[in-house]
C-alpha cells in the first residue's frame, strides 16, 4: 500500500485526493479533484520533487501534464504554484498530504478564472525547478 510519506502522515480522508503509486520516492504524484468548484471540474496532477533534506526544506511541487493546469490568480500555466508555504512559508511541519489539501483548498474557494499577471513573460523565462523562482506573497484575496 503506497502512503504519503513525510512526518505527519495521516490517512486521507479525502477521495478527491490520490497519491499515486511509484517506485520512486524521491518523485510522488498526486491526483486532485475539486468536487464543489465548476471552474475545475477536471482531475489534475501535482507532482512532489523531494530533495534529501526534506522536511526541513520544501519539495518542489507544481501541477504537471498530461493533465490540464488549472486557471487560477497563483498558478502559472506551467504549472509552479504561487503559496508561500512552498517557498519561504516551509515548515517542517507540513507534509505531502499538507500541501496537497492546501492547493485544493486554495482552489476550492477561487472564482477567478485567470492566470496570475505576466504568466506568458514567466513562463518564458523560468526556472523548471519552481524553487529557484522568487515569488511576492502579497495577495490573500484568491
Amino acid at each position: 500500500m503506497c502512503r504519503w510519506p513525510g512526518p505527519a502522515y495521516r490517512p486521507t480522508s479525502s477521495p478527491t485526493l490520490q497519491l499515486l503509486p511509484s517506485d520512486n520516492l524521491k518523485v510522488q504524484h498526486v491526483d486532485m479533484r475539486i468536487p464543489d468548484n465548476p471552474l475545475y471540474p477536471d482531475t489534475y496532477r501535482l507532482r512532489f520533487i523531494i530533495e534529501k533534506d526534506y522536511p526541513f526544506a520544501p519539495p518542489q511541487v507544481q501541477f504537471v501534464r498530461p493533465h490540464p493546469i488549472p486557471i487560477h490568480p497563483h498558478i502559472y500555466s506551467n504549472g509552479h504554484i504561487c503559496l508561500n508555504i512552498l517557498y519561504d512559508g516551509w515548515s517542517p511541519a507540513h507534509s505531502l498530504q499538507t500541501v496537497a489539501l492546501s492547493i485544493q483548498s486554495m482552489l476550492a474557494g477561487n472564482t477567478d478564472a485567470s492566470r496570475p499577471e505576466g504568466d506568458e513573460r514567466y513562463c518564458a523565462t523560468a526556472p523548471s525547478n519552481p524553487l529557484f523562482s522568487r515569488f511576492m506573497f502579497d495577495d490573500d484575496s484568491v
